[in-house]
């Protein structure tokens, strides 16, 4: 499931989970579910970030030795 998300869509969750805990309305068993959940889309996120910035890293390239 977490996996196939995207980083747009991740991250929304995860805002939607701590938005969650932020209004302390959730009992302790619904706030640790949260917080896991929460956990699950952070770990996404950074995946594709890290990904993206693997792709997009400038190498410096050795110097040409004439």
């Amino acid at each position: 499931m977490s996996q196939e998300l995207t980083y747009e869509q991740a991250l929304e969750k995860l805002d939607e989970k701590l938005k969650m805990l932020e209004d302390g309305d959730l009992g302790l068993e619904d706030a640790l579910k949260a917080v896991d959940e929460a956990r699950v889309y952070l770990k996404v996120c950074t995946e594709r970030l890290e990904a993206a910035r693997k792709k997009i890293e400038v190498r410096a390239e050795p110097d040409s030795v004439e």
